[in-house]
């Protein structure tokens, strides 16, 4: 008997298409980061204060990935941001066949940097590379701080994890020195910026950082 492993032909099959995408990204010049983080850990606002913050300096665009709607797509466009929305209806990330298709409704030359808002969803998304600079893991503080070991894989792939809302920690019962402790031991390497977007608290050092780590840039 024959045994197919069909999970892992879906895989090489979209780290294949991953390098087309990043030797379209080289060809132009453009640094693609990608953000990931479960559904409602404020992805879109810290895109929207990060587009803010550096919007004079690089012409940005953005594609967004939801099982439906078009909202988050839609804030971006009230920035003047070019955003193109990908509604994957039943299936939980984005993968470099979705982003490649996508690529299609933007003019790459003259673009800078190109945003990637992936589906909310804690686990899925780590496993497809997009063809990515840069891996940005958006984290709520109230959702725990023990969601690194139970969710390990997607804290250890990335490069950079923004530990958002730390306004509501003194509510929440969440101790931000266990949680950070917490991504260390998964991820020794990452980057952490603990923020608010709420009241702004980290957002320029998240900035900062990002725009000396702008690759080709």
């Amino acid at each position: 008997m024959h045994i197919i492993d069909v999970n892992s032909q879906i895989l090489q099959e979209n780290t294949r298409l991953a390098e087309e995408n990043k030797k379209l990204f080289n060809k132009y010049g453009l640094h693609v980061t990608n953000f990931m983080s479960a559904p409602g850990a404020g992805k879109t606002t810290l895109l929207e204060e990060t587009i803010k913050k550096i919007s004079g300096n690089y012409k940005i665009s953005v594609i967004e990935g939801d099982l439906q709607t078009s909202i988050d797509s839609d804030r971006i466009k009230a920035l003047n941001i070019p955003s193109y929305q990908i509604t994957t209806g039943t299936v939980c990330h984005l993968d470099a066949r979705m982003v490649h298709n996508a690529l299609h409704n933007f003019h790459l030359e003259g673009n800078d940097l190109l945003f990637i808002e992936n589906v909310g969803n804690l686990v899925c998304p780590a496993d497809f590379e997009l063809g990515e600079n840069l891996k940005v893991m958006v984290f709520s503080v109230v959702e725990g701080a023990e969601k690194p070991k139970k969710y390990p894989v997607m804290f250890h792939k990335v490069d950079v994890v923004i530990l958002n809302k730390i306004d509501l920690i003194p509510y929440s019962g969440v101790s931000l020195e266990e949680l950070i402790n917490n991504v260390r031991e998964v991820n020794p390497e990452a980057k952490i910026f603990p923020v608010s977007c709420k009241t702004g608290e980290g957002i320029d050092d998240w900035i900062s950082w990002f725009s000396q780590n702008i690759k080709g840039k």
